[in-house]
């Protein structure tokens, strides 16, 4: 498989080497946690020549007799070297069983530098704490974002590459199959074989028909704004019985192990959260194409859902916003910066237009205000607010 340089997670790896904390990659399957070790592995190597540098990969057989947390830590031990700068590196840390009390043991000893990977529902950042008594440096990925898409196959074409990212997604897996066909299979299997295989089993859900129709219904109302009794109303007008609870609990579980993520509404004039609905998203767009099909697709909620997973991946804090009877698809902020943001297919007819700038001209700051839309031309101002290819958008 071809491998690009994530060099926005590398750098995250190379300012914390030498803290104390655990370093923990999280992030959904088959995102590159791994191939990010791996290259993490050959900075080390170069960089720091003379440490002593602990690589284990539960992926591979040779490393089987370690998948119990004595062995674990016996052979960490056993390749200290005294006088030295050690790493110790664990792929897939979850087939170990009990791994925490390995890590834990190595931590308190205070002779490792020491770095984990894990599958997405058995190391969840709600979890990082429980687990491990030592604090915790979390690198959270996702997966290909638009830019990386482009570096991967190289394109010049931004048009042409941005129309086959929409159908292709992130999931870079899926790039070494040559057919569509043969692509989204990957995707699905992906989705329905590793990541919900991950979450029933680690919470013990029997009823996975009910799992399913959730997430189902889940992909269907991406950018819609959903409250657990809403969902739960829909899905027992089909002949179910489920109670709020489950669907809060399925919630959850799915929010924990990074297939969705949630947004939270925020009232702008309020200054408070509000309670009971939200917002969710896809960690891949291309997850709702492979399992649902692409019949009667709203390419605007995909375009909202790549905007969102990428403020995300840049680090924003994000919220949608309420501002009277209107809403601001999302207000992101990241320390002193704030900006408000709204997410179209297509603005060309001034109706349009008119609709999506009403609810930022209301906003009383003088805070940026934006809409990112499938426009195929340069940036432009209407009445100081900032009109943005998103294609261009997403490049960065």
């Amino acid at each position: 498989m071809k491998l690009i340089e994530r060099s926005q997670y590398l750098e995250q790896l190379k300012d914390v080497v030498g803290t104390p904390d655990i370093k923990v990659i999280t992030g959904i399957r088959r995102c590159g946690k791994s191939k990010l070790m791996q290259a993490f592995v050959k900075y080390l190597q170069e960089t720091y020549i003379d440490a002593n540098i602990i690589h284990i990969d539960f992926n591979l057989t040779e490393y089987e007799e370690l998948m119990e947390y004595h062995a674990l830590h016996d052979f960490a031990l056993s390749k200290y070297i005294p006088d030295k700068q050690n790493f110790l590196l664990v792929d897939e840390i979850q087939n170990c069983t009990s791994f925490e009390r390995a890590i834990n043991s190595l931590h308190a000893s205070e002779k490792y530098d020491i770095y984990l990977t894990g599958s997405n529902a058995f190391l969840l950042s709600s979890d990082l704490a429980t687990l491990f008594t030592g604090r915790t440096f979390e690198i959270k990925i996702y997966p290909f974002s638009f830019k990386e898409y482009c570096l991967y196959y190289e394109s010049s074409d931004l048009e042409a590459a941005f129309e086959a990212y929409t159908q292709e997604g992130g999931m870079a897996g899926a790039y070494l199959y040559k057919t569509d066909k043969d692509k989204y299979a990957y995707i699905a299997d992906v989705f329905r074989t590793l990541i919900l295989r991950d979450i029933r089993q680690k919470y013990k859900i029997r009823n996975t028909a009910v799992l399913n129709k959730l997430v189902d219904f889940m992909m269907d109302n991406i950018s819609n704004i959903t409250s657990v009794r809403n969902i739960m109303h829909s899905l027992n007008a089909t002949g179910d019985t489920i109670t709020d609870k489950t669907i809060g609990s399925y919630i959850h579980y799915l929010t924990q192990a990074f297939l969705f993520y949630p947004i939270r509404r925020y009232d702008l004039r309020g200054k408070k959260y509000l309670a009971s609905s939200e917002k969710y998203y896809l960690a891949d767009h291309s997850f709702r194409y492979a399992v649902l099909g692409n019949k009667n697709m709203d390419y605007g909620r995909m375009y909202e859902n790549m905007v969102a997973i990428e403020l995300l991946r840049r680090g924003y804090d994000v919220y949608v916003g309420k501002l009277y009877k209107k809403e601001v698809d999302f207000v992101a902020s990241r320390q002193n910066e704030k900006i408000y943001i709204q997410v179209c297919d297509d603005i060309s007819q001034q109706t349009t237009l008119k609709r999506e700038t009403e609810s930022l001209l209301k906003i009383a700051d003088a805070y940026p205000k934006m809409i990112i839309a499938h426009t195929r031309h340069d940036v432009y101002q209407y009445e100081g607010i900032q009109i943005i290819n998103l294609p261009d958008w997403l490049m960065g």
